[in-house]
């Protein structure tokens, strides 16, 4: 793959409102990424951003660096956190956001909402979906697996597109999702219900899911500054739970008929993708300095992104709590029915898990976007959650609405909320790499360790035969033994014990004599850059 030293570019100078643009077209081997960068208005010469904001360079891996020197996390913190307080979202003359960049943002948020949908179309209803296909709950357990390994086999193309503009992966997709929705329809309509028909359709939607889960922090980086970029990221990314959500909370009761639930849900979907084809591809300007420089190919980000020993960290901790959160979200039902739960209050269960998780981080991601405290917050979050997985292996034995309702609840809502952080903290760890290479590669890893769980646990399930009529007739304030026919106990124990041995990883990140500090970044440049054009205003 060429390097960006040996860039071939054709540029057109185009002289509009005083200053000038240019377009570069950079040419990797692989793929094209377009980039406009801004220029002073009297010198006509490129530049990035503005105020003593160096001009990047190119190593012999072809990744873009800087000649200064990072500061501390200490120093930098103090400066950003001053700076707030006194520019309150402003920026400089250079840069500016457009009305647009909502448009794109909400359709990322619709498919992200379907395609979850889609996701755990099966799983509340899991005991009714076995009896419609004739299989076992194992069997329906798999329509959630497959579609969290579908993602990996995406992962290249994801990473393809995403580096050429998001706006390719969103129409990817779009199509993908048409096609799985009718087709999971037609296996549910056909005699008896064809069940592979149905697990065909179901690993295009998983397909799908790739092209939108991992496009956020691209189209953040793309189209918003640095102090709307958390937020964006977070919009954007918790929709996916957002329709995890709808499926817990509407799903069982509309699963006494498995055809029409499908069919719901697959006319939601196709209404969802019509805009896809209607977003813009890019601004017409960038909306920061880290925004400007030429984006680095897809393998020097990769080189990158290996350099980084807090990226290591970083993936093994976000990797582990979504495939924990995802496999605990697909067997929520199955956990809990056995103690007599109804399978309406196993989805509200789930429901909760994920509505009080968006709650929180839309709470949360807003504080972050201004005072950058990712480490901080990292530590704190990820010890909520990890105890919260520890205490939830004694929850369905209380029989009790309130104990799995209120550890849910503190499990999605730290969750939630240590996601969109995670991922702009690795895009800062990593930089330049460019931010679509390591959010797909985590979220990969995270969907990888997601099915892995979901079979291990499933594995790890009572296997006596449950009496689900005599269940049912019984219901939770019957009593009954801790570990009833089919309990996940084991499986609880498991999941909780993953969590515990995970956290003490991200409690070590920031401490510099392990070598998990990370010097300069995405956020120094476009700070350094405001700062110039505060100095230049007082002059």
């Amino acid at each position: 793959m060429a390097n960006l030293s040996h860039v071939n570019s054709e540029a057109s100078n185009i002289s509009k409102d005083g200053v000038q643009y240019h377009e570069e077209i950079m040419d990797d081997g692989d793929a094209h990424a377009q980039q406009r960068t801004v220029g002073g208005p009297s010198t006509g010469t490129q530049e990035v951003g503005s105020g003593g904001v160096d001009t990047p360079s190119t190593d012999a891996n072809g990744v873009a660096q800087h000649g200064a020197t990072g500061a501390t996390n200490q120093e930098r913190g103090s400066r950003w956190w001053n700076l707030r307080k006194k520019r309150n979202d402003r920026h400089h003359g250079h840069y500016k956001v457009y009305k647009r960049r909502w448009f794109g943002l909400t359709q990322l948020v619709l498919l992200n909402v379907v395609i979850s949908w889609d996701w755990l179309t099966f799983a509340p209803v899991s005991t009714t979906a076995a009896d419609y296909f004739k299989v076992s709950e194992s069997a329906i357990n798999w329509l959630s697996t497959s579609f969290m390994f579908a993602f990996l086999v995406a992962t290249p193309v994801v990473i393809w597109t995403l580096n050429r503009n998001p706006k390719i992966s969103i129409v990817f997709a779009s199509v993908l999702v048409l096609l799985g929705n009718w087709i999971r329809y037609a296996g549910t309509r056909a005699t008896g219900g064809h069940f592979g028909v149905v697990m065909f359709g179901q690993i295009l939607t998983g397909l799908a899911q790739a092209f939108v889960l991992a496009a956020p922090t691209r189209y953040s980086d793309i189209w918003f500054t640095e102090s709307g970029r958390v937020s964006a990221t977070a919009i954007a990314s918790l929709a996916n739970p957002l329709g995890g959500a709808l499926a817990q909370l509407i799903n069982p009761f509309l699963g006494s008929s498995v055809p029409n639930l499908v069919l719901y849900v697959s006319i939601i979907s196709t209404v969802a993708t019509i805009p896809s084809f209607f977003i813009p591809r890019l601004p017409p300007t960038p909306p920061s300095a880290s925004a400007n420089i030429p984006r680095t190919p897809i393998l020097p980000s990769i080189r990158a992104i290996l350099r980084s020993p807090p990226a290591y960290v970083v993936a093994l901790t976000f990797a582990t709590y979504v495939g924990l959160f995802n496999a605990f979200s697909s067997l929520i039902n199955q956990i809990l029915y056995p103690y007599g739960y109804t399978e309406d209050e196993a989805g509200i269960c789930g429901a909760v898990l994920i509505v009080v998780g968006l709650v929180s981080a839309a709470i949360l991601s807003p504080v972050f976007d201004r005072t950058h405290a990712y480490v901080t917050g990292i530590k704190i979050l990820c010890t909520l959650v990890s105890v919260s997985y520890l205490s939830l292996i004694w929850a369905p034995q209380t029989r009790s609405i309130a104990a799995p309702y209120v550890l849910s609840a503190i499990t999605g809502a730290a969750s939630f909320s240590v996601l969109p952080i995670a991922l702009e903290y690795l895009v800062e760890i990593t930089f330049p790499a460019s931010p679509e290479v390591g959010s797909t590669i985590i979220w990969a890893c995270g969907q990888l360790f997601g099915g892995i769980f979901i079979v291990i646990m499933n594995a790890l399930k009572d296997q006596r035969p449950v009496d689900l009529k005599r269940v049912r007739e019984m219901g939770r304030g019957q009593g009954g033994s801790s570990r009833p026919p089919g309990n996940m106990y084991n499986a609880l124990v498991f999941q909780g014990v993953i969590a515990m041995v995970v956290l003490p990883f991200p409690l070590a990140l920031g401490i510099k004599r392990l070598g998990l500090a990370h010097g300069r970044g995405r956020l120094e440049m476009d700070e350094q850059s405001i700062q110039g054009e505060e100095a230049r205003a007082q002059e």
